[in-house]
């Protein structure tokens, strides 16, 4: 996809992050912008922003865990810019540390409702608009490197994020065998300075969380370090438009990340044992993701 201008994209998780600077970044390219976010206040301050570097931009309260949201998001987007070319199915929540063992039935609910559904809502909704116009589009879904390497007491979000990265190479495989001018990117970020460790202020109270133990809480801490020292959401979404522009499957953003997931495929190639990791960031790795 190389022309931008007048085209239409659509975002979850506009109103912060990556999804903000994705936004934005669109908007710089002549696009017109639908923000989505489940977080009101946040949502009409993004909107605000958007419209305010001159853009046209609509913000529309979606909570992605919900079929319906996703498909009342489609049918305001259509009504207000008639059709839809990008679509970052990008909103995501960080989940509550922890070994597996000590998740609630809460906390996997919570972590797929939001990261996993809310994509396969994004994909199921969509595509097929994009596959009646016929136009150019893509089609980018926000996984992560948990989507592609495994550590501990974080099981919630790796599996969902493994299962966002498979999701998007079949979606690729379906629509290049189906001829559609549709190109898909699956976006796996290292450390991006966002507000993803406050995920909880949007939790359903209904899906109240376990206590964190200590190992738990350790991990939280120096996760957090590692998020707050973390890469630009803007360098990221100038890495998204380039991929979109490129057709380029995969967004690796930190080469850090590299090595360990050459590791991780010669390991399984070779029949060996993973290699256990540190759940607690080293001050080494710390300074890699700044």
């Amino acid at each position: 996809m190389r022309n931008f201008k007048d085209k239409v994209a659509v975002v979850t998780g506009g109103a912060s992050g990556i999804g903000l600077a994705m936004a934005r970044r669109f908007v710089r390219e002549g696009m017109r912008v639908i923000i989505a976010d489940v977080e009101v206040d946040a949502l009409t301050a993004a909107e605000r922003k958007i419209r305010d570097m001159g853009a046209t931009a609509l913000g529309v309260r979606t909570d992605v865990s919900r079929s319906q949201d996703i498909e009342a998001l489609a049918a305001k987007t259509l009504k207000a810019f008639g059709g839809v070319h990008i679509v970052c199915n990008n909103a995501g929540v960080g989940g509550t540390p922890g070994a597996l063992w000590e998740r609630t039935l809460e906390d996997w609910k919570w972590v797929i409702d939001v990261n996993l559904w809310g994509v396969i809502h994004g994909i199921r909704t969509f595509v097929p608009i994009m596959l009646k116009h016929g136009e150019d589009a893509h089609v980018v879904n926000t996984a992560s490197i948990a989507g592609l390497l495994s550590s501990p007491l974080l099981g919630t979000y790796h599996a969902t994020k493994h299962a966002i990265v498979s999701i998007s190479e079949v979606l690729y495989a379906e629509l290049a065998t189906a001829g559609a001018h549709i190109g898909v990117s699956v976006l796996c970020p290292g450390f991006v300075k966002t507000r993803i460790m406050e995920s909880a202020r949007n939790r359903p109270s209904g899906l109240a969380g376990g206590e964190l133990s200590r190992a738990a809480q350790v991990w939280e801490k120096g996760f957090r370090s590692m998020v707050q020292a973390g890469m630009s959401p803007e360098v990221v979404a100038d890495k998204v438009l380039d991929a979109i522009r490129e057709e380029k499957m995969y967004i690796l953003t930190h080469p850090e990340f590299n090595e360990p997931i050459r590791q991780r495929v010669e390991g399984i190639l070779a029949g060996r044992n993973p290699a256990w990791q540190a759940p607690v960031p080293n001050s080494q790795s710390l300074s890699h993701a700044s």
